[in-house]
């Protein structure tokens, strides 16, 4: 089976990175990197209906909760390097904060992600209310996921089919793990993303259970290298 790692970023900032916020100049760095190496991005929704990956060497670049550092920081690297992203957002939040979190750092709005170019960016689904998917009733997964859609369809937005779990959290005991990919099946949702930090092998064998690399901002170049390669081994 081809491999393919997925690459999983939050905030991007023009200062220093930690642990979720990376560095614009350490972005540069790995896109720079991924270019030159040979890599070709690739947008989820190619991967739906296909057993083969596009190319020998392939990833797919994700940045979750649709900060405006990802319009005014990560979309012009994007284009500089002529790579593809994935941006995972919660709906609910469109044109605020990250009220989840810090309630400090804008959300881009809807304006916005519609002026996004499709041929670079691909939008999915990061749920509506940012709750941990754990911790959260089949009833209100549901609700979650059907305003999710709804929303989509009225503001007549462009979503691929793909769920990006917030915290990477999603129900694991047999019966409501069962019920989980159930409900996410009668929405139409193709594919599920946690966190996991392996790299793929593609066709995925879990649909639901698709494991991303977790990218940190205190990172050298030298660890991203290896983690894209290799994900983690332990």
């Amino acid at each position: 089976m081809a491999k393919i790692p997925i690459l999983m970023y939050h905030d991007v900032t023009i200062g220093k990175g930690n642990d979720l916020t990376v560095s614009v100049a350490m972005l540069e760095k790995q896109f720079q990197y991924l270019k030159e190496s040979g890599y070709q991005s690739v947008h989820l929704k190619e991967l739906l209906d296909s057993e083969v990956l596009p190319s020998k060497k392939n990833i797919v670049i994700t940045f979750d909760d649709g900060y405006i550092s990802h319009l005014q920081l990560v979309f012009p690297l994007l284009q500089k390097y002529q790579l593809k992203a994935v941006y995972f957002i919660p709906l609910g939040f469109v044109g605020k904060t990250d009220l989840w979190n810090t309630a400090s750092l804008d959300i881009m709005t809807l304006e916005q992600l519609k002026s996004l170019d499709p041929d670079v960016i691909e939008l999915g689904f990061h749920s509506f209310y940012h709750k941990k998917y754990s911790e959260m009733s089949s009833e209100e997964i549901d609700l979650d996921l059907s305003t999710s859609l709804s929303f989509v369809t009225s503001e007549n937005l462009n979503f691929s089919p793909v769920l990006a779990y917030p915290y990477g959290k999603f129900p694991k005991e047999r019966t409501t793990h069962k019920m989980f990919n159930s409900l996410l099946e009668n929405h139409g949702i193709k594919l599920g993303l946690r966190i996991g930090n392996r790299v793929n092998r593609f066709p995925f064998k879990k649909p639901f259970e698709v494991e991303r690399i977790d990218i940190k901002g205190q990172w050298s170049l030298l660890k991203f290298k290896h983690r894209v390669r290799f994900g983690k081994l332990f």
